[in-house]
Parts: structure tokens; sequence; C-alpha cells
């Protein structure tokens, strides 16, 4: 009966999950936070902090030292952008200092782009 009750628990806690896209981009954004940070009091690090990513020059984060391909990349980053980068960044960007081998599903990386586009830029440091 118990693991039961843990089954149907767990079933209705992965429906939620599901069911909110910016939650669900949370849990994917665990596979990038080694390398990227997000959220108030966000650094770049290895990887440049991700904090309003969508709309932001890419090769704009004033505290990373891009690679001088991203640093000419030329766009914008939106959704769609994002997203091409994220499942094959040299063909966004070749010669990009990114390493991440895809391994998302679709929805995956919808709600990871969706997660990133919830967060706001970071507040310009004195």
């Amino acid at each position: 009966m118990r693991v039961l009750a843990l089954g149907l628990l767990f079933g209705f806690a992965t429906h939620a999950l599901a069911a909110d896209p910016i939650e669900a981009g949370r849990a994917a954004f665990k596979r990038c936070a080694n390398c990227h940070q997000v959220g108030p009091g966000a650094r770049s690090n290895f990887g440049p902090q991700l904090n309003g990513i969508i709309g932001r020059r890419a090769g704009a984060a004033p505290d990373f030292a891009y690679s001088p391909a991203m640093k000419k990349a030329g766009f914008v980053w939106d959704e769609r952008r994002l997203a091409a980068f994220l499942r094959d960044p040299d063909a966004v960007v070749p010669g990009n200092r990114m390493r991440f081998w895809n391994m998302m599903s679709d929805r995956q990386l919808r709600d990871l782009v969706a997660y990133l586009r919830s967060m706001p830029p970071a507040p310009a440091r004195r």
C-alpha cells in the first residue's frame, strides 16, 4: 500500500513539474550550473552568467571573457537562436568555446529556454 501511495505521489509531482515549464526548466538547468549562474548575485564563472540572456547581445555580458567568435557573433539572443545554440553551439557560432553535448529532449530544451527567459537582467554592478 505504501509503495502504491509513493508511486501516486511521485506521479502527481512529476505531472505538476511537467505542467510548469519554468520549474521543469529549473531542473534542466542543473546540467548547466557547473559553468553558468542565474538569479540574484549571479556572476560569470567558467561560462557567462545567464540572467537576461533573452534580449542580450551575444558576447556582451560585461564580466566574462568571450571567445573572439562569440564577440563577433553580431546577434541578439532570442528563444529560437538560444535553443538552436544549446542543441549545437558550433552550428550557431562556429569557433565558440562552449562545450555542451546536448542530451536533452525537445521538451527539456523548451523548458530550459522558458526558465532562462524568466531570469531578469542582472542589475548593474558599481
